[in-house]
């Protein structure tokens, strides 16, 4: 059976970002929807991006990554429902992102130095932070 999934490049959410070269700092539940802290690495193409800071490799500028109405994590480890969305979250560590992808309606699977991750939730937004510097 051929694979049907969409890559997170093919999703106008993450035009002009590198989600590949962008790291996770948090993970929360609220109201039932999963929020996800970023460094996100911005392309030279995004409306935001500035030339990198002396230390940085790219432009780098805090995001959040929400998928509302989040009724289902799962991560390699420990399977969920809604009942455990909240726990599972509080579980997940951080890193480096190597991966996002629609795998079916309402179905997605992130992964990175955390682990892997399948989120059951409406079509993510995606939104930069007011920088504290």
């Amino acid at each position: 059976m051929a694979d049907k999934s969409t890559n997170w490049t093919e999703l106008r959410e993450f035009r002009a970002v590198d989600l590949t070269q962008s790291f996770v700092l948090s993970w929360e539940t609220d109201g039932g929807s999963l929020h996800i802290d970023l460094d996100l690495c911005l392309s030279p193409e995004h409306a935001f991006y500035e030339r990198p800071r002396p230390k940085e490799r790219a432009c780098y500028r805090p995001a959040v990554l929400e998928f509302p109405y989040c009724s289902r994590l799962e991560t390699t480890a420990v399977p969920g429902d809604a009942d455990a969305v909240s726990a599972i979250a509080a579980g997940l560590g951080g890193g480096k992102i190597t991966g996002l992808r629609l795998v079916d309606e309402g179905r997605y699977e992130m992964s990175g130095a955390f682990g892997r991750v399948e989120i059951h939730a409406e079509r993510p937004i995606l939104r930069l932070r007011e920088s504290s510097t």
